[in-house]
């Protein structure tokens, strides 16, 4: 195709309401319509990626296989299109502002008053085209951040007008707003979307198709005041029901025909309805599940579901392919102690001890971890989650009784966890850690290289300690084994106890990369041992 067509998600009411999961939706309809699809999201904040955000306040950092930390959603767009993203999908006002300010000091604009009208927006702009403009994709989303109506989020409305204007039937914009449900009237309201549309309206921004989340089926006179009320065709107001889980939602937009309105939109050819077939299968498997296997995921952003996002969607992909239910029991590590931990931990098929940074809840982590080691049950530890294996290892096995990180504590005797070399000198937090994706060659005959199936794999990172291989050589007499090191450097990737029922800790984060059409292999095994407990 010669050109490439934009499609904006925008939201409105209420924030959370699901444009990712509808922009992922879309993309994968029209991906398997034989498109090239890409989604990038635009988040309005000023920080310069979420890589500094605390998981509290954002969920969790999302990482992509070229190493840039990026919002949530991007694991969405990853985990339906099972296509990998990059540092250009994820764009942050931050981000924005920091290019036009370096080239502002660069002289760049040639003395010109630097503004948001036309600098920013350009530069917006310039982000936005920049996937598609390579030809690489035949459609690019756009999913902006926030809500209209929000101050910061204004400059990315505006840039969508100007681009509507330039374009022409190249873009096409999704609003997305809630029907919400008044129980004392027994009514739907469609007050909050028009007031939302009229807010978009005064940006010079008219929505081509409406998405309504809604708690109840909205019946046609509805559609039709809210196609009245705010210009939008009846054909492209379209109903997003709740549904059990959002793998539902590709199949509930192809019912409302989505994909053939936006298509209409962009003048492209509509063609056969795709059957959705190894999709369709996947919630097949998932209704079908009956039997339930428990898994504990100890961490200490718990309150947050979103903080392990990433984590809770692999078990899914994983325990579904195993014909399982999984049930996640979300466990704070600051509550944990070597009193308790039987009792939390007891009933449990197999525990999770999850990525994280600092000392808070750490102490917990190694009771789960000395718990589970020595009461044979299955254990995936990711990235802290495997150092503190170590760690408890070295302390109980290895009689180190004062092993521990550097991160925890800066004058430990055993260093069994350490600061690499290259960032000893860093000073600043964002974007200077080990990130992206890295060789991992698998040592024969161990867990993890029976899961893979091959001898080498690429996963992605996102940390700045390491295992500290001058105790390799102890760990291995007294039982727990390096099964995967980097290539180049040496570095130990996963560590693994070969007489435990399964017991691996990984370096990197598996989770990442763990799709509907292609679940994480770590996580089919740990779920597969997990099953056989």
């Amino acid at each position: 195709m010669s050109e490439t067509r934009y499609v904006f998600v925008t939201g409105g009411v209420a924030s959370s309401l699901g444009k990712g999961i509808i922009s992922a939706s879309l993309a994968k309809l029209l991906q398997a319509r034989g498109y090239s699809v890409t989604i990038q999201k635009l988040d309005p904040y000023l920080n310069v990626d979420p890589g500094t955000l605390n998981p509290y306040e954002h969920g969790e950092c999302y990482v992509t296989e070229d190493g840039a930390e990026t919002d949530l959603d991007l694991g969405h767009y990853e985990r339906f299109l099972n296509v990998p993203t990059s540092q250009a999908n994820n764009v942050t006002t931050g981000r924005i502002y920091q290019n036009v300010i370096n080239k502002e000091r660069k002289g760049d604009y040639l003395g010109k008053t630097v503004q948001i009208i036309p600098h920013i927006t350009d530069e917006i702009k310039r982000n936005i085209k920049l996937l598609g403009t390579k030809h690489k994709y035949d459609v690019v989303i756009t999913e902006i951040g926030g809500t209209v109506g929000d101050i910061e989020s204004l400059p990315y409305v505006e840039s969508v007008r100007q681009l509507k204007w330039e374009l022409g039937n190249r873009v096409a914009v999704i609003h997305l707003t809630l029907v919400p449900y008044l129980n004392s009237s027994g009514e739907l309201k469609t007050k909050p979307t028009q007031h939302s549309v009229k807010a978009l309206l005064e940006t010079g921004v008219q929505p081509d198709v409406l998405v309504l989340r809604t708690e109840h089926d909205l019946a046609a006179d509805i559609r039709k005041k809210v196609a009245l009320f705010c210009n939008v065709n009846p054909k492209a107001v379209v109903q997003s029901i709740d549904v059990k889980t959002i793998y539902e939602v590709p199949v509930k937009m192809q019912e409302e025909g989505l994909d053939e309105i936006v298509l209409e939109k962009l003048q492209l050819p509509i063609d056969e309805k795709p059957a959705l077939k190894e999709w369709r299968g996947f919630l097949k498997k998932m209704s079908k599940a009956t039997k339930e296997v428990k898994i504990g995921l100890v961490g200490k952003y718990v309150e947050l579901a979103d903080a392990y996002k990433s984590i809770i969607e692999a078990l899914i992909h994983a325990a579904t392919y195993n014909d399982r239910k999984v049930k996640i029991e979300l466990i704070h590590s600051e509550t944990l102690t070597s009193e308790n931990v039987a009792e939390k931990l007891g009933g449990l098929d197999g525990v999770l001890v999850a990525p994280g940074f600092g000392h808070r809840g750490i102490e917990g982590k190694l009771d789960a971890v000395k718990y589970v080691r020595e009461n044979n049950i299955p254990f995936l530890g990711i990235c802290l989650g495997m150092q503190c294996a170590v760690i408890e290892y070295a302390r109980n096995v290895l009689n180190l009784p004062d092993a521990n990180s550097r991160e925890m504590n800066h004058t430990t005797a055993n260093p069994v966890i350490d600061l690499m070399e290259d960032q000893k000198n860093v000073s600043e937090m964002g974007g200077t850690m080990r990130l992206g994706a890295y060789e991992c060659a698998l040592t024969p005959g161990t867990n993890s290289a029976a899961a893979y199936g091959k001898e080498l794999v690429h996963e992605r990172h996102r940390h700045r300690y390491e295992f500290n291989s001058e105790y390799l050589e102890t760990y291995e007499k007294a039982g727990m084994k390096a099964a995967g090191c980097n290539p180049d450097t040496g570095l130990v990737e996963i560590m693994e106890i070969p007489t435990h029922k399964w017991f691996v800790g990984v370096q990197f984060h598996p989770e990442y990369s763990s799709t509907v059409v292609k679940p994480h292999p770590i996580f089919m095994a740990f779920i597969k041992a997990a099953i056989s407990q």
